[in-house]
């Protein structure tokens, strides 16, 4: 009895011991993708700051940046997160007017104390054209920062109220040691930026910690994912080291596995040989049956679920092309193991049940259906085709004026793609149709939108991974969500700039949409940024006039036409036949006169006088800032 009194009590302390040493490096949990959801705070997810749970309310510490150009020097990298140049050279081994290669790692020491429920180094910025929080946060402090908490910062205005000139808190994001982590010698607690394609483990081989270690100051499971422009905890017993910033090697291939050499087999062993050489043979004709079964029930349907739509009798020819489909399709699948690490695969199952089995009810438009998933509303998508490239798009694009791919399946020869949900539907159905509601968007509203598509593109131009094009800017691929935001969406014919010095690059092949076409794609299949420059002044015309693309042509041989007459109408006299009808409110002339110069701007024939999308930003950022200070008057006239 007294035997198994104690080794109870032995299994509770060893329980007991595991999970003390747990908790000491516990510490925060991880924010994750949750950055670019600005409109909720994510307070469990960090996503406000981190905790302040430490074991002292302030704290000496650090945090990295990547030099990125304008914040290349010890002295811009310094302003901009608050800290001491001499201090930052020093930490780095380099003097104070040095410039930094783009894409390297600085270490910049901070001080970071208590503010509320949450730790954080503060700093200062001051807003430019075309600024908004989640491109400050997100690009410009790299995630140092979130949008979330920067919108959280007393003082700070919302988010359609930023001015240029306008100074605004910005809170680092920073955490001290708790009392357990400094028991066991953690000193320090690093704000470490995620790059792209880092995991855990190269992060704790660069400060020669210990994987579990800085998993467990993160509460990151071994099958949780981490994401670029997020922040690790890193902890440390000492301050970082500028050699900790030198980029590691890439690993050489690990040597062929040579099998041992054997002297002279007994009987025993020979016996051991021929089980092991019959248990082989036998796993593998296992799985050879097996693969036989999956293609035949699987990819057999596929082929016959895809016959009828491409396989004309008379065109012996398609039957390749299906042939060609199932097996890019098979080869998709495989790689699904790599679309897992940021994107859900959903059993078909989940999504019958999430649509109602996709009922009538609960269908859209087209192919797209409104599903419940996990109490949250998803637009789910049903495609017949070769959607690899959209996918390997989407993976690597990440604002919050995008439309964000959350979810995939392959069922049956289709593939279900699932998006977040935008509740007030395609931009088209607001400024083409006269509402049964009696509902419709009023001139802050459209400028609004149009900033956020411009946002959206010149995130997709400058800011992504590589540049890209979006190809397809139209009103029916602009969604609006609960609160009349922006997300562009569809990204089957988004493609990178890869060609003549990455501006632009040629195809024979020319898809789009009637009317939002640029001249240069049309007559030589010229692909460059500009031809979503073209798109987009195509769309902000439809916004303001209220009359979809077709009618826009039908109207004017050239739209241009139509532009050079609202400009040049000193009396706008024209102006009111201009305008959308619908707006009944008024708005000053001088705002629309802007905005067609924009427009006309994007329309030029010759891409190269267009407008970059960076410059449009800033433009219709200064005639929403001016609109809604009309606005805020008006109102207070009344």
């Amino acid at each position: 009895m007294s035997s198994s009194v104690s080794s109870s009590l032995f299994c509770v302390f060893t329980l007991f011991f595991i999970c003390s040493c747990y908790l000491i490096g516990a510490q925060q949990p991880y924010v994750g993708k949750t950055t670019s959801d600005c409109g909720n705070q994510h307070n469990s997810s960090s996503g406000l700051g981190y905790f302040c749970n430490g074991g002292n309310r302030s704290c000496q510490t650090y945090v990295t940046f990547r030099a990125i150009p304008k914040y290349n020097t010890v002295s811009a990298i310094s302003t901009l997160l608050g800290a001491d140049p001499s201090q930052v050279s020093l930490i780095n081994s380099v003097p104070e007017t040095t410039t930094f290669d783009t894409n390297k790692l600085v270490i910049v020491p901070v001080n970071c104390s208590c503010s509320g429920e949450f730790y954080q180094s503060n700093t200062s910025y001051v807003v430019n054209e075309g600024d908004q929080y989640s491109l400050i946060a997100n690009e410009l402090f790299q995630g140092l920062a979130t949008c979330q908490a920067i919108m959280n910062q007393p003082g700070n205005p919302i988010p359609t109220g930023l001015i240029p000139g306008q100074r605004i808190s910005v809170p680092l994001r920073c955490a001290c040691p708790t009392k357990n982590q400094s028991d066991s010698v953690v000193n320090y607690l690093i704000s470490y930026l995620i790059g792209k394609g880092e995991s855990p483990q190269p992060i704790s081989q660069r400060f020669e910690i210990d994987e579990d270690l800085l998993r467990r100051a993160n509460s990151l499971s071994q099958q949780d994912i981490i994401f670029p422009n997020t922040t690790l905890l890193v902890p440390l017993d000492k301050p970082p080291s500028s050699s900790q910033t030198v980029e590691p090697p890439t690993p050489p291939p690990s040597p062929p596995v040579t099998p041992p050499t054997t002297t002279s087999p007994s009987k025993s062993s020979k016996k051991t040989w021929v089980y092991a050489l019959i248990g082989a043979l036998g796993g593998t004709a296992f799985l050879l049956v097996l693969g036989a079964i999956i293609y035949c029930r699987v990819f057999r349907k596929s082929k016959k679920k895809l016959e009828p739509a491409l396989l004309p009798k008379s065109f012996e020819a398609n039957e390749k092309a299906v042939d060609k489909k199932i097996e890019e399709s098979q080869d998709f699948l495989d790689s699904l193991s790599d679309i897992a690490q940021s994107i859900k695969v959903y059993k078909f199952e989940e999504l019958q049940l999430a649509t109602n089995y996709f009922s009538n009810s609960n269908l859209v438009k087209g192919s797209v259906y409104k599903g419940t998933i996990k109490g949250d509303f998803a637009a789910i998508k049903k495609v017949d085709g070769d959607i690899s490239k959209e996918i390997n798009v989407m993976q690597k694009i990440n604002h919050s004026n995008l439309i964000r791919l959350s979810g995939i399946c392959f069922n049956e020869g289709f593939w279900y793609l699932v998006y977040e949900y935008a509740a007030n539907g395609p931009l088209s159905s607001w400024i083409h149709h006269k509402r049964k509601d009696g509902m419709f968007l009023n001139w802050t509203q459209r400028i609004q939108i149009a900033l956020d598509v411009a946002a959206g593109l010149n995130y997709l131009h400058n800011f992504a991974t590589s540049s890209h094009v979006h190809k397809d800017v139209k009103s029916s691929n602009i969604l609006l969500d609960s609160d009349f935001r922006a997300k562009i969406a569809n990204f089957g014919l988004t493609r990178s700039t890869q060609g003549h010095d990455g501006q632009y690059s040629l195809t024979k092949h020319v898809v789009g949409t009637i009317g939002y076409m640029a001249p240069e794609y049309l007559e030589n299949g010229v692909v460059s940024t500009k031809l979503d420059v073209y798109a987009f002044g195509v769309l902000l015309l439809e916004m303001l006039t209220g009359k979809a693309v077709s009618v826009l042509y039908e109207e004017n041989k050239h739209l241009s036409d139509l532009l050079s007459a609202v400009i040049n109408d000193e009396e706008q006299v024209g102006l009111k036949n201009f305008m959308d009808p619908s707006m009944e409110e008024k708005y000053p002339s001088e705002f629309v006169i802007f905005v067609v110069r924009i427009i006309e701007g994007c329309l030029k024939k010759n891409p190269d006088a267009r407008a970059p999308m960076d410059e449009i930003v800033q433009l219709l950022s200064r005639t929403l800032s001016n609109s809604l200070n009309w606005e805020l008057s008006n109102s207070s006239v009344e």
